[in-house]
């Protein structure tokens, strides 16, 4: 059950999808998937290596095409309205976004124009984002300089600086410290206090998804095995349940054992490349 509704004063949802399909092979990377999300919510999405989360956010961000079915965001078609999508949407992906040759003043300017912000309003746009991510101070520095989470945040001031409808991360705290984590998410938060941003995340720390995201689906080869508020679904395991123990009642893997090579690796890199 959703903890944002969808009520007669907001009846469509801002993301749909309508029996989503993506097959590489004969493998169903994402299989038949029906879906709304709520105008305003956090949503976070879940599942082991491998569960189809990554290609279901390539797909609503429109970089992957599906291979059948269709989807919907902020009222654009991913298959007929592409460019509309991506004029309405950020997206923070797990890969480097932000150029470490360059000032976060810099990067932002390039996104600005990427984004088509108006010429007249991109240097208050920019400094807007700066002070939100409370990256004013270190505006004209070298983003070789940052530290990790200063990095998130500018890679998230890029992504929000035309406004969008909706913004997708993909696991935005992982190779971060403790510290920075936490810094990351309470941006993240006001993101959707100030704006009300839709917020749809991966994320693989059990924690964040209980504290942070109003509603969860859990995917496991390619489908949604378990959907609910963190609260409803941790009922549904048992008193006391934690959402470490509904991740592993509705996919069998223990979290740590399903970090594979791959993912192992994965970290490493972004830990590394953000210092």
């Amino acid at each position: 059950m959703s903890l944002v509704s969808i009520t007669e004063n907001n009846p469509m949802p801002v993301v749909r999808l309508i029996k989503l399909t993506r097959c590489f092979g004969e493998l169903a990377a994402v299989d038949n998937l029906d879906l709304d999300i709520a105008t305003g919510e956090s949503f976070g999405l879940l599942g082991p290596n491998g569960a189809g989360k990554t290609t279901l956010i390539k797909m609503l961000t429109t970089i992957l095409p599906p291979s059948s079915g269709e989807a919907m965001v902020a009222g654009f078609s991913i298959t007929r309205a592409a460019s509309d999508v991506r004029r309405v949407i950020g997206y923070v992906p797990q890969v480097l976004s932000a150029d470490s040759s360059l000032t976060g003043y810099e990067n932002l300017s390039i996104f600005a124009g990427l984004y088509s912000v108006p010429a007249r309003t991109r240097r208050e746009r920019t400094m807007e984002a700066l002070r939100f991510m409370g990256l004013e101070e270190a505006a004209h520095r070298l983003v070789r300089t940052y530290s990790g989470g200063m990095i998130r945040r500018l890679e998230i001031a890029q992504s929000i600086l035309h406004h969008p409808s909706v913004l997708f991360l993909d696991e935005p705290t992982v190779g971060l410290d403790p510290i920075a984590r936490k810094a990351v998410w309470e941006v993240i938060a006001e993101l959707r206090r100030s704006y009300g941003t839709t917020l749809l995340t991966t994320t693989h720390f059990m924690e964040e998804a209980d504290s942070l995201c109003s509603r969860v689906a859990i995917m496991h080869h390619g489908v949604v095995v378990a959907l609910g508020s963190p609260a409803t679904l941790k009922a549904t395991v048992g008193p006391n349940a934690t959402m470490e123990d509904v991740f592993i009642h509705y996919t069998g893997d223990n979290l740590t054992e399903a970090e594979g090579y791959h993912d192992t690796a994965r970290t490493r890199r972004v830990a590394s490349r953000l210092g």
